[in-house]
């Protein structure tokens, strides 16, 4: 018998957002998300070393990105 709420399903469980950026490397694949929609994904190419802004290399056809800590964005593993 399983207890009563003790697993949550793949389908339902959220990745932790980072709230340290400076612990991200190049190549970890992350999405980005803003007013809970994410609006970026792919590889980090660099992160600053005050761990406020981060370079990605989006999955899609299109030029890398930067994201400012302080816009608000979230950074969570994919």
């Amino acid at each position: 018998m399983k207890a009563r709420g003790g697993v949550l399903s793949r389908r339902n469980a959220h990745p932790a957002t980072i709230s340290d950026w400076g612990t991200l490397r190049a190549g970890d694949r992350v999405e980005i998300v803003k007013h809970a929609h994410v609006v970026a994904a792919g590889e980090v190419e660099e992160v600053s070393e005050s761990g406020n802004v981060l370079w990605l290399v989006p999955a899609g056809p299109s030029e890398k990105q930067f994201f400012l800590k302080s816009d608000g964005v979230q950074v969570r593993r994919s």
